[in-house]
């Protein structure tokens, strides 16, 4: 297939479509081929208004882009291009819909309130400030015009308007969380007879017609894969960096270039969190008009803050650099004149208020302690710079060779060897699935072809080709005869413990007593009881309520162990109207109830839209 695209590449034919592109071209422009005659073309329809296939193509490209960035090892071969497109398009009609909705109750927002929207976004800004070039080039990255952008914020946040507006008005009637924290916190009394493997060791045997039995009924299990012995060229930016030759008066000269980078600057910071939620705003309205009023930083984060620790010291944090803190506290304390507070910030922790106390910098370090680091440094600057034209030249010379002597020897580059790579992978990089696809498609296992170039991680790509191909087949029972007999061996004993299990049960049942020294009793243990393993507590607060006196008898098998429980008492879970934690529970059904709502909204418009595909 690669020798037919090589030799079809020079061909009639393709000079024939070459000539009638420069025809088209000549006559009617760029629109002729891509944009037709009737103006742009559109992939659907809703309501009336056009989406069309600019704007679906492009968001089909940032939507595969951000499928790829998901991945470990970023693959374009496993994303499903089919699926991508159906979900795209699904997701701009149920965005049109929403957005006529919108536009229908009169929401909107003006030019002025989205370049207000714009200069205020952190990843337009540079020292907590707009900054254009920052913006034009992440926009552009975006795959995305200025033009586009505005109307994507203007559409998403009139949206947004809709949808916190339904979302709050979610209610959660108080005895749901107060069933859902009696049921959290609930605790049980019990005892527990644990019986091990050594228990029922004279009750398993295994002969060796079992083990060959089994063999013959499972013979599937027992095959050698087919497998390859492959040959491949790395290329990768550290080899590249390492071979690089930096002299001592280039990093001296960058040494004083960047000198004053290196005397790092720390940050004194105090603060006050609080909790995020539905009383957050009025809670901070309140500590900043005492704040206003002359009360002390010190004494509010004493009485308010939710970080005891640095509550007891006035809020103080001490002194920090950058890529300590969350990024929206680093932002706005990087942000902040000392003695300057600022506003409300929001993390993960809750919200904040931060005071720049304090700011000193470093004394530069030493020439000798940054030499090493910086020659590095610039050894892969010239590196990364290098990397992408030895890539190509990579990729030309092995698609075009029939081995991969000759270009590992043009580039300076060593063949490496590696065995024993199956379908499912192989040892690094052929843990890489692309490049094994790539490795057992057709024209590089029997047709002699070199794999593409694969980057199989950051700045790291492979190319390889197969130099033994060894067929799957069946293992005999000698070789397995020991994996067989583990096998049955922790089978019989999971039947064993469990009949056994099921013996005790039935004997407490009975009111026997059995094994009584070797119980264990717990009283008004929670979920997470200390001593025990998590099936056994799985199963406790599984069993059903104890009647009256009479206790619950349950059992529980584990891997290499089982148990026999005896519930006694359940005992209801305690909770408190007052407690953080049932307030943050009857705020999050809430939240849920209100997604729900919105979903529910959602689909009623959906359903009623007039949709049209084309």
């Amino acid at each position: 297939m690669l020798q037919d695209i090589r030799d079809n590449a020079q061909g009639t034919i393709a000079k024939v479509i070459i000539g009638l592109l420069i025809i088209s071209l000549s006559i009617w422009g760029m629109d002729a081929i891509i944009g037709g005659f009737t103006g742009e073309p559109e992939v659907a329809t809703v309501n009336g208004n056009d989406i069309t296939e600019r704007e679906f193509l492009r968001t089909v490209q940032l939507e595969t882009q951000q499928r790829l960035m998901q991945m470990e090892n970023p693959d374009p071969s496993l994303v499903d291009e089919d699926q991508v497109r159906r979900d795209v398009l699904e997701a701009l009609i149920q965005e049109a819909v929403l957005t006529q909705d919108a536009a229908n109750q009169g929401l909107e927002l003006s030019d002025a309130d989205i370049d207000s929207l714009i200069t205020q976004m952190p990843q337009f800004q540079v020292d907590g400030q707009f900054n254009r070039d920052r913006f034009v080039a992440t926009v552009r990255n975006l795959g995305m015009g200025v033009a586009e952008l505005r109307e994507s914020l203007r559409k998403n946040y009139v949206v947004n308007q809709i949808r916190a507006a339904i979302a709050q008005t979610g209610l959660a009637a108080p005895a749901q969380a107060e069933q859902l924290l009696a049921i959290q916190n609930q605790t049980r009394d019990f005892r527990v007879l644990t019986i091990d493997a050594d228990t029922v060791a004279d009750q398993v045997s295994v002969s060796d017609a079992d083990i060959e039995a089994y063999y013959e009924d499972n013979k599937d299990q027992f095959r050698k894969p087919e497998q390859v012995s492959a040959a491949y060229i790395t290329l990768s930016l550290d080899a590249l960096a390492s071979a690089i030759e930096i002299s001592d008066e280039e990093v001296r000269g960058y040494y004083d270039e960047r000198a004053e980078d290196f005397a790092r600057e720390e940050r004194r910071a105090a603060h006050i969190l609080i909790e995020a939620g539905a009383e957050a705003e009025q809670t901070m309205a309140t500590i900043q008009q005492r704040l206003e009023e002359g009360e002390s930083f010190a004494a509010l984060a004493e009485e308010f803050s939710v970080d005891t620790v640095s509550a007891r010291e006035g809020g103080d944090l001490g002194f920090a650099g950058r890529g300590v803190y969350d990024e929206a506290f680093e932002q706005a304390l990087f942000a902040l004149e000392e003695g300057e507070t600022s506003g409300p910030v929001e993390t993960s922790f809750g919200v904040h208020l931060i005071r720049l106390v304090e700011v000193r910098r470093a004394d530069v370090p030493a020439f000798a302690e940054l030499e090493s680091e910086l020659r590095d440094e610039l050894a892969r600057a010239r590196a990364t710079e290098r990397f992408a034209e030895v890539r190509s030249q990579l990729a030309d010379a092995a698609y075009a060779a029939d081995d991969l002597a000759g270009p590992a020897s043009e580039l300076g580059l060593d063949v490496q060897e590696v065995s024993g790579v199956t379908r499912d992978g192989g040892p690094g990089p052929f843990d890489h699935a692309g490049l094994v696809r790539q490795l057992f498609s057709d024209d590089v296992l029997t047709g002699g072809y070199n794999t593409e170039l694969i980057d199989v991680e950051n700045n790291r790509a492979v190319v390889a080709r197969v130099r033994e191909y060894q067929e799957p087949r069946q293992l005999e029972l000698a070789d397995v005869e020991g994996q067989v007999r583990d096998l049955l061996t922790s089978r019989a004993t999971r039947k064993a413990l469990d009949d056994r299990a099921a013996e005790l049960v039935a004997a407490v049942e009975a009111g026997e007593q059995p094994m009584a020294d070797q119980w264990q009793g717990f009283e008004g243990e929670g979920r997470n009881v200390a001593g025990l393993d998590p099936f056994i507590a799985q199963a406790v607060f599984s069993l059903p309520h104890p009647e009256g006196e009479q206790p619950v008898v349950g059992k529980a098998l584990g891997g290499s162990e089982a148990a026999v429980i005896v519930l006694s008492a359940v005992n209801p879970g305690e909770v408190q109207d007052d407690n953080p934690e049932y307030r943050q529970l009857q705020q999050f059904l809430a939240q849920l109830e209100g997604q729900r709502e919105y979903q529910a909204y959602q689909q009623y418009l959906r359903n009623t839209a007039e949709v049209e595909r084309n």
